[in-house]
């Protein structure tokens, strides 16, 4: 009895021990995490939408739209990020769009946790490359209008289907004027 108890003194050391050191950890490299983040999302920003020099961050109805300025501080186009649900977790990707052509400037993969050399493969230029010039109003189908990945049906869906959804919600804000491409007032 003795031996069991003493057993669980060292168990409970050994794990407050350890999620002390993991605290620690996470306190430390945390902002160095967030700082990283940020500076994927900017370079992001400036790849999906060519031309621009400077860009301004605008929330309307609790999303966060990026409006590209080009050097003599004219739109350019906007960008945003979709979050998806991937086979494995989360897709997040920037998007990009010029708001007077309706069209698709650039996407870009931010995040994934999909299998590497099959899902992994939505990294691929010519995966992102294909929905640059694409109109806000095609359907997005995998295997119709957007060439999937094979062995990677449910990833080439993820990222399809987060597009559309967040097109079609961009094109809402617009048509119910919480959107204009001149001021893009919002809820700053």
């Amino acid at each position: 009895m003795r031996e069991y108890f003493r057993l669980i003194l060292v168990l409970t050391v050994i794990s407050l021990i350890s999620g002390g050191v993991l605290a620690q950890t996470y306190k430390f490299a945390n902002p160095r995490i967030e700082e990283n983040r940020e500076k994927d999302t900017e370079r992001a920003i400036i790849e999906v939408l060519p031309g621009i020099s400077t860009f301004e961050s605008v929330a309307i109805d609790g999303q966060i739209f990026y409006k590209g300025l080009d050097d003599r501080g004219r739109d350019v186009g906007v960008a945003f990020i979709v979050e998806a649900g991937g086979f494995q977790g989360v897709i997040r990707m920037m998007v990009g769009v010029d708001m007077e052509s309706r069209q698709i400037t650039g996407m870009k993969i931010i995040e994934h946790l999909e299998t590497p050399g099959l899902g992994a493969r939505i990294n691929e230029s010519w995966f992102q490359d294909q929905f640059k010039g694409k109109s806000l109003n095609d359907k997005f189908i995998p295997g119709e209008d957007v060439d999937a990945i094979t062995g990677a049906t449910v990833s080439s869906r993820a990222v399809s289907d987060g597009l559309k959804n967040s097109i079609n919600r961009l094109l809402d804000l617009i048509n119910s004027g919480k959107f204009t491409n001149v001021d893009m007032e919002g809820d700053r």
